[in-house]
């Protein structure tokens, strides 16, 4: 069994991307990582580059004609994917701002060879732990996905979707996936207030046009996490390759999570989720 990581970065440093823990912590899985570097201009080529000599740069310029609905980054996703070996059997996919906990190594590589023959499978499917203000919070809201494809199939029919968050085949059909025991642990929205403050600047621009960037992120030096209602705290552990970065930390973020505002339409779901066992909600996957 040959498996290939595939991923897409820019301008990492300036947006302080964990890329290098998140190619770490899939590369004991793969044979090769493939990743596609954006036109940066903060070093980021030379970062990704001394990660390991498993891992295989392709240069990239990103289509800023593409800058509505997140697309750009589904075309960079692409790009890395259809650059993996032709002979690889399975391809871990994994963003600049995702971590694969090591204590999952084992669930995933058995799970890759439980379904290597079974054609009827796509991908794999895992579940996730979204970090928000600090590395001890995690959100708790609906509007945070569950589950998402992150192991696919070596299939050329296979491609990224919208915004880069899940994967399609044969035009715009759900993959089909078998879920895994492992978390994703996704970093996006833990950053120094600077650097979230940077990014957002940035990267709303790939959703939305100038009139709505306007009128909707702020102008401030630094984001404001005051805003999110409804978190809770992480008792668990951090990927080992997080030590170092997380041991850095030099901001402060507390949330008094004793006063939870959710929403009606919350509390509906999580009553319905823990009577019948479904989960509610869009489904980016067709399970089997």
């Amino acid at each position: 069994m040959k498996v290939s990581g595939f991923s897409f970065v820019r301008n990492a440093i300036k947006y302080d991307y964990p890329v290098v823990e998140a190619i770490q912590s899939i590369l004991p899985l793969c044979d090769e990582v493939v990743v596609a570097v954006g036109n940066s201009d903060d070093g980021t080529r030379a970062l990704v580059e001394q990660i390991d000599p498993k891992v295989r740069i392709i240069d990239t310029v990103w289509d800023e004609s593409l800058r509505e609905g997140g697309r750009v980054l589904a075309a960079e996703t692409d790009k890395a994917f259809k650059a993996v070996s032709p002979d690889s059997d399975w391809c871990f996919y994994i963003q600049a701002d995702e971590v694969l906990h090591e204590q999952y190594l084992g669930n995933v590589r058995e799970a890759m060879i439980r379904y290597l023959d079974d054609r009827r499978v796509d991908g794999l499917l895992f579940y996730y732990r979204h970090f928000f203000g600090s590395y001890d919070y995690v959100g708790t809201s609906s509007l945070w996905y569950k589950r998402e494809i992150r192991v696919i199939r070596n299939d050329r029919r296979i491609y990224s979707y919208r915004d880069a968050q899940g994967f399609r085949k044969n035009g715009n059909e759900k993959l089909n996936v078998k879920p895994v025991e492992a978390y994703i642990h996704h970093y996006g929205w833990v950053k120094h207030p600077r650097a979230m403050q940077l990014k957002q600047q940035s990267f709303q621009k790939l959703w939305h046009n100038d009139e709505w960037i306007e009128k909707h992120v702020a102008k401030a030096d630094e984001f404001d996490y005051s805003g999110i209602t409804t978190l809770c705290r992480y008792e668990g552990t951090h990927p080992a390759v997080m030590q170092e970065r997380i041991a850095r930390v030099n901001w402060k973020f507390d949330k008094d999570i004793s006063r939870q505002k959710l929403s009606l339409k919350d509390r509906c779901k999580r009553w319905i989720e823990k009577i019948t066992g479904w989960e509610i909600g869009y489904k980016n996957y067709r399970l089997i």
